[in-house]
């Protein structure tokens, strides 16, 4: 594989990570694509065993992703219906305030639907910031696998 293919592959891995951070962005099918493609390029013992420790990785990711925040989403006893509102009160944030609008609206969607429930500013509050850590610990294990994958190319890359 040339100089310039392994640059275009770390930029596809580069924007994988990125995708991680960026909701509607695939990070690790885009990370785990590079990782295929540089593969499929290499075509050596090692390259394959990077692919099938990828894909191990990444699917795991995916389990635990999935499992992680369920638990602490039910601990708080946040309903999905709240969440699936205050997702779309993030896409109408995200139009009426560019950018910063599709979490204003989110949050705020979700701590409006939260003290409707709850009725009081201090426990819509506590389950508002529960909700937001069980997110934000999905991002955090998806974002460490996706480090693992690029780690464990960049070191077969200076092997190989």
């Amino acid at each position: 594989m040339s100089a310039w293919q392994l640059v275009a592959t770390g930029l596809v891995m580069l924007f994988g990570l990125l995708g991680v951070l960026v909701p509607g962005i695939p990070g690790p099918l885009i990370v785990w694509a590079g990782v295929m493609w540089w593969t499929l390029s290499e075509k050596s013992a090692l390259a394959w065993v990077v692919l099938m420790a990828a894909t191990a990785v990444l699917l795991l990711n995916q389990v635990v992703k999935w499992l992680l925040p369920a638990r602490n989403l039910r601990a708080v006893g946040a309903p999905y219906r709240a969440l699936f509102l205050a997702g779309v009160a993030g896409i109408v944030g995200f139009f009426v305030i560019p950018v910063i609008g599709g979490l204003l609206g989110s949050v705020g969607g979700l701590y409006l639907l939260e003290r409707i429930r709850l009725g009081s500013h201090g426990d819509a509050w506590a389950s508002t910031r529960t909700v937001l850590r069980a997110i934000g610990l999905s991002v955090l294990v998806e974002l460490f696998a996706c480090l693992l994958v690029v780690g464990a190319w960049i070191g077969a890359v200076v092997a190989g």
